[in-house]
């Protein structure tokens, strides 16, 4: 589970910054429409996909943004989560200074490109160990526990509504934060739902990511 834990970032000068990981999106491999890796298609951009769980994914997009993601499968396994949005924790000062159009903290690392930004990450650190890098990694958090009971589910942003893909809840926050990139509906359901109408009819089966209610 990445939310409740934190994504670490230290600078070339030694500063350290931190954010409580508070919403983030799956992308769950070759079947996935909206997936980098979907058909199976292994790219010089999507290599890092297929490495081994704890990768980081960074990638390039709109010409403008980088956007980072945690692979989270077996080698050969093309999965990630996608880091959507972090409550500033540490490093506020050149978090501010790496992002000087931001208004508010809370706005700081409010979005994929937004985190992305004010930690410094960029195509440099596309496929790093998040388990062994001294400069990036992912740390348990005593700040924001997050429990089955305040995590929400919703689709995922940006994806095409002629997707069937679209309507999978595949978006996951800590409910009501304000630093989520977008808020969720008040449709939106919990993680606890979720997980108690499944586990019925899928008793000794995968979990599988639920659509959204028509």
């Amino acid at each position: 589970m990445l939310l409740g834990c934190s994504l670490v970032r230290v600078l070339p000068n030694g500063t350290r910054l931190a954010g409580t990981i508070v919403e983030t999106e799956a992308y769950v491999g070759v079947r996935d429409r909206a997936c980098h890796s979907y058909g199976g298609r292994r790219t010089p951009r999507n290599e890092v996909m297929y490495a081994p769980a704890g990768s980081f994914y960074v990638y390039f997009t709109y010409g403008m943004h980088f956007c980072c993601n945690v692979v989270c499968g077996e080698v050969d396994e093309p999965v990630a989560v996608l880091l959507r949005a972090l409550e500033p924790v540490e490093g506020l000062e050149a978090m501010r200074a790496n992002r000087p159009g931001a208004k508010r903290d809370r706005d700081l690392c409010a979005g994929p490109a937004r985190l992305c930004e004010a930690l410094q990450i960029a195509r440099d650190q596309n496929g790093i160990d998040l388990v062994t890098h001294s400069d990036l990694w992912i740390e348990r958090s005593t700040v924001l526990p997050a429990s089955v009971n305040r995590i929400v589910l919703g689709p995922r942003i940006g994806i095409g509504s002629g997707n069937v893909w679209s309507r999978r809840l595949l978006r996951f926050g800590v409910a009501g934060h304000p630093c989520l990139s977008v808020p969720f509906p008040r449709s939106a359901r919990s993680l606890r739902q979720v997980l108690l109408q499944q586990r019925p009819r899928q008793r000794g089966s995968a979990w599988r990511a639920p659509r959204q209610a028509k």
